[in-house]
This record gives C-alpha cells, structure tokens and sequence, in this order.
C-alpha cells in the first residue's frame, strides 16, 4: 500500500509493539500528530506539559515494563528539550526511542526557523541516531532503531524526520520486527573455564551487581548463582530490586552512601564478582583501594567496560543470562563458604544503616512508607539526599520497582518517571519521592497527572534547601551555604490545589504512617508536602578522594 511517511512512522511504531508515546506537538510533526490522531484507537498518546517531562515518561515506561519507551518532540527547542532525558536514558541504559521533527530537506543547514542539528547535539548520549533524507528508508530506519535500542546493552536512539518526508507517499509493506537475541559472540569457553576455577578457589567470595542485571532481566539467575557459589551480594544504586533487600546475603548498597558492611566486604573479599556493573566512581572512591585484596571477575555485555575504571583478571563477555548458566554448568555442585558468610552475618550486626539523630525525621517517614505502600508497587525518585534515604530504607523486593537517576543524577527526573510507570501499570500504586529541590525543576508535569488522572503519589521531603548540596557545603566548605538556601514563600499544597490535586501536609508533630496511609488509601493523585529538617544529613558517607572502608558517620574500624 502506498502512504505518507507519517503514516508509515505509526504503521512502525505498532509493528514494534508501541501501544503508548509521550510527546508534545510542534510546527515540524505536525504531519505525524495528524496520524496520531487519524489511529488514536490503535495508539496511545500522552500529552506531556514539556518534551523533558516526555522523555522522563518514556524512560519510567520503559524501566518499569523492560520495553522500549518512545517519545516525540517537535524541531529546534523542542528537540533540545529532549537532551537531558536522553543523557539519563542513555547514562543508566535504558532502551528508547526519540522522534524529532525537522524542517524541510530544502532548510536544512540554513539556519531556519526552529532548527537545529539535533543529531550532532545528541551525537554523545545516544546510542545511535539518524536523519532521514530519503522516504524509501524511513520504515527500515524506525525498524533498526528498535533493535538498536534493544541488543546488547540497551539506549536512548533518536530518529531526525524532515517534515516534507512526513508528508511524502511511499510504499508500504509491514514486516516483523527484527529479532534481538542474547550477545554471546565473545563468549569463550577459556573465560568461562577461569572463571569458574577462580570462583571453586575462592574463600571469600563477594558478588557486586549494577543496573545490568536489571537490563538483560537476570535477577533470577544472579538469585540461583550467589546461592549456589555461597556468597554475599552488594549492589549499586541501579542494581536494586535484583536481590531482595531482605535476603540474609543481601549486603546493601555499595559505595559512596552505601552501607558499611557492603564496604568492608569489598574490601575483605579474596575474590570480586562483578555482575552487569561499571564500576562507577559513587562505588569506588579511590580506586588505589578498592577491592585490594581481591581478584577480580567481570561479566557485562559490553566490552568497553573493562579496564575502564578498575583492572579486572577474566572478562566474561555476553549477556548476563547466558554467560551465569554456563558458568554455574561449570561450577557443579554447590559451593560452602560457612565462615565467611558468618563474618559477614556478624558484620550486619555490628553495622546497621547509620543515621544520626539529626536525620531521625526522613527514616521514620520512609520506614512507614515502606510498611503501608503495596509490595508490588512503584518507587521513583529525584535526585539528592531524599534518593539516598529511599535507597537506604525502602525494601527493594523486585527488579523494575525502583526507578531513580543514577548515572547522570537527573534532578526532575522523578515526576517523568512516576508518570510512565503508571501509565503503564494502572492498576498499580506509584509514588515519586521527591525533595523540594528536585521537585520544582519538573513540577510543571502535575498538569499532565491531573490531565489523565492518575494516581501518582508525590512525597516531597521538604527541607526548604538543597540538602545534598548543602550537606557537602556544611562537610567540605566551611559551611558556606551558597545559593542553596529555597526561601521562596512556595506552598507545595496549594499548588497541587491549582492543578486539581489533592495536597497533604505531613508536619514533624504528624504520625506519619497515618498520612501516608491516607493518601494511598484515596485511590487519586496527591501531593504530600512533609517538613523535614534542614540540616539532615545521609549517613555513612564516603569523602571525596577517601577509600570505601573510610566512612564518615562510623566509630568501629573493621570486621575482625
């Protein structure tokens, strides 16, 4: 059959499964959103308040469901407006799919009425990107981009659309989407072989997981592998949900907020698994000192993570899935690390999640959070100290629960995210733990929560300042507090009020279990606006520059 590009552009997006995009409208896809509209009853499209709120949502879509989320933007500004939400995608690989419009093929690089180059703008946080110039290529384009997206280690991919190839005829014929299977071209039997004996020798073994496990959906495998190898486990930021935080092998988070028994354990450890990881350096400090007693077995799928940041001795190159089956086929029998798991036993004893008085307040409203909200529903966070408290204490029970910002730190990031998730999961609770600080760079998107009604829960831990900003000035600056001071006169209930949403107050003299009880219990979307302590600190803490086992907030010096 023979039709327009837009048309081919949606005809696309269903081949691949799309039953929802995020996007905003503009001169330059004008064409794309009359298609839009022409099959409204074959697929969905949210209306975002701003392209950066689109991009979020396609983000938490996709983290939240492990499909790839797509979203669109007009040209020019509405391009840009998308970068920083393909920096997040791309920084915590996350499969996406951006579609831009641009102005006709005859204005490019004329300096034309809303354009821009967003392909080169976008050149170093995209995992690929394209410009169509030629309507024959355009459904091959849009089926490559998903695959893209998808194989290996997932990311954002935009996809540059003039408008006069929008509006162009072209024959159609549907194809399936082209199939992405497991990466396992480098997988040598040697590495698997090495890795194995490493780990049969191993006293002290010690598995690190990151946000990789999570990607390629090997949770149950990591689960079956640290069983059967006897080992405790430690996670990154982005790794949470994969083990079960209950889990009497389950350490912690690991790093610069992590806790001090995932700490001195790496650095106790004779031998260091490294599962879907990359060794950030919010996980390893100084790097002279990290894991120094260990050797060191890295599985990831992509290569270039090697070496990078921290030496490895066997690379084991493939899909996490497949590469722990068939190192576990070659481990046999279970292992037994009996004294070790014991040290590590007394260790969690020793060693609780540090939180000085001071910062008693964000403990006692997230425990009741965490005691009140549904076990199968949605965490999403902004980005500073209220991100590391739900890190700390929130159970992270399953993998796809808990979506936060890690490698970019994207203040704003949350309420995107909240959005895609319960899009996707209607029937399902979702909130977004915010701080105030965080929470006005996208607070305009309360208009596309009240827009859908959806029940998004909004918890902003209020402390009137930038507190993660704040707690280094206080640490490392003498107390110069510049610039993080918020006293601007802003009442967070009236405004959800505005939008038409419910709004909440959760004062320190409040049960907070009470509210929040509540808020979840009335089925809508609410904004709770609970006042914490402007000086409250997250604790333990790493110093810049500092080993891992060196951390502030601690007076007992090791595991004996």
């Amino acid at each position: 059959m023979r039709i327009t590009g837009a048309d081919i552009i949606v005809e696309s997006l269903i081949e691949e499964g799309v039953d929802t995009v995020f996007g905003y409208p503009g001169g330059q896809v004008i064409p794309l959103y009359d298609a839009l509209y022409r099959n409204r009853g074959r697929i969905r499209h949210i209306l975002t308040a701003h392209e950066q709120g689109a991009s979020h949502a396609a983000d938490g879509y996709s983290r939240s469901t492990g499909r790839v989320g797509v979203c669109i933007a007009t040209s020019g500004p509405g391009a840009t407006n998308l970068v920083t939400g393909l920096a997040t995608a791309y920084m915590d690989s996350v499969p996406m799919v951006a579609i831009t419009g641009n102005v006709p093929l005859s204005l490019l690089g004329r300096d034309s009425f809303q354009e821009v180059d967003i392909r080169g703008i976008t050149l170093t946080i995209t995992k690929h990107n394209y410009i169509v110039k030629d309507i024959a290529e355009l459904h091959d384009t849009i089926r490559e981009a998903f695959y893209i997206a998808k194989e290996g280690r997932p990311g954002p991919v935009l996809i540059d659309i003039p408008k006069d190839i929008q509006v162009t005829e072209c024959d159609f014929e549907p194809k399936p989407p082209i199939a992405v299977a497991p990466v396992t071209s480098r997988l040598h039997d040697k590495d698997l072989e090495k890795a194995a004996a490493m780990i049969r020798r191993s006293e002290r073994p010690m598995c690190y997981i990151g946000g990789g496990v999570i990607r390629s959906d090997a949770a149950a495998e990591v689960n079956e592998f640290i069983s059967l190898i006897d080992a405790p486990v430690g996670s990154s930021l982005m790794g949470l949900g994969a083990v079960d935080s209950s889990s009497e092998r389950f350490t912690g988070m690991i790093g610069m907020h992590g806790t001090r028994l995932s700490n001195l354990s790496i650095n106790k450890c004779d031998l260091l698994i490294v599962i879907g990881a990359r060794f950030s350096d919010r996980v390893i400090s100084k790097s002279s000192t990290f894991a120094k007693q260990a050797r060191i077995v890295q599985i990831d799928v992509d290569p270039a993570e090697f070496n990078k940041n921290i030496v490895s001795e066997v690379h084991v190159v493939a899909d996490i899935k497949v590469a722990l089956r068939r190192i576990m086929e070659k481990i046999g029998e279970p292992l037994s690390h009996k004294p070790w798991m014991e040290r590590v036993a007394e260790g969690r004893k020793r060693f609780p999640v540090k939180v000085s008085t001071e910062a008693e307040r964000p403990k006692r409203i997230l425990e009741a959070l965490d005691r009140v909200f549904p076990s199968d529903g949605y965490v999403t966070t902004e980005v500073g100290q209220h991100q590391m408290w739900a890190a700390q204490f929130l159970h992270s029970r399953a993998p796809h629960h808990f979506l936060t910002s890690g490698g970019l730190g994207t203040m704003g990031y949350g309420t995107g995210a909240a959005i895609g998730a319960q899009i996707s999961h209607p029937d399902k609770r979702v909130v977004n733990i915010a701080g105030d600080g965080s929470f006005r760079m996208n607070a305009n998107e309360l208009a596309t929560i009240a827009r859908y009604r959806l029940p998004v829960i909004i918890l902003i831990m209020n402390n009137h300042v930038m507190g993660m900003v704040r707690q280094w000035q206080k640490l490392f600056y003498d107390g110069h507090y510049s610039e993080t001071t918020l006293d601007t006169p802003l009442d967070w209930v009236r405004l959800a009020e505005a939008y038409g949403i419910r709004g909440m107050r959760l004062l320190p003299e409040d049960d907070p279990e009470a509210v929040l009880k509540e808020a979840i219990g009335c089925g809508e979307a609410v904004v709770i606006d609970a006042t914490i302590p402007s000086d409250d600190k997250v604790f333990p803490m790493v110093a810049p520059g500092a080993s891992i086992s060196d951390m502030i907030g601690y007076v007992e010096e090791g595991i004996d």
